[in-house]
């Protein structure tokens, strides 16, 4: 149960999170890329309409076969999952604590004591759940990293729970 995370205080639904099943999720993003990539809004429609303009044209292109290269590329996902490093973006989960509009703060609550953000900041955190394809079992469940990447080499650690005030 150590792996568990609390989101409480002024929210509509206190939630727990489980990052051990982050792996899994689609809104993952390799660690160091997010810090080092150039970041821009994508609009979901347009990137819709463009991965099924590349399937149109593979498929007039190549058939409707399978092309022999989907094989290779479900074993390079498969190598970047046991050896990458992952982190999801915290905003999702506020969302869905539904942030009441009077709280201002988010206190993480650690082993090494408590850190207040203002909620803009913290909004724009995002979670790192693992590094080279491992849980952060000694120092986890979570680290908590700023948007702006100053605390990168010093995140927050051992995080216990995330407290809206």
């Amino acid at each position: 149960m150590e792996s568990i995370i609390l989101i409480s205080g002024k929210v509509k639904y206190s939630i727990t999170l489980d990052p051990s099943v982050w792996i899994f999720d689609d809104r993952k993003q390799e660690l160091h890329s997010f810090f080092h990539d150039e970041k821009e809004e994508i609009d979901t429609l347009e990137e819709y309409t463009k991965e099924v303009s590349k399937h149109w044209d593979r498929e007039i292109i190549e058939g409707a076969i399978v092309p022999p290269t989907l094989k290779t590329e479900k074993k390079f996902i498969k190598e970047e999952l046991i050896t990458g490093t992952f982190c999801i973006p915290f905003k999702p989960f506020l969302k869905n604590a539904e942030v009441h509009e009077d709280a201002r703060y988010l206190i993480i609550v650690s082993n090494d004591g408590e850190v207040k953000l203002p909620l803009e900041i913290a909004e724009e955190m995002v979670l790192g759940f693992s590094k080279d394809g491992k849980p952060l079992r000694e120092d986890g469940p979570v680290h908590c990293y700023y948007r702006d990447g100053s605390n990168f080499n010093n995140p927050i650690k051992h995080v216990k729970e995330f407290r809206i005030e």
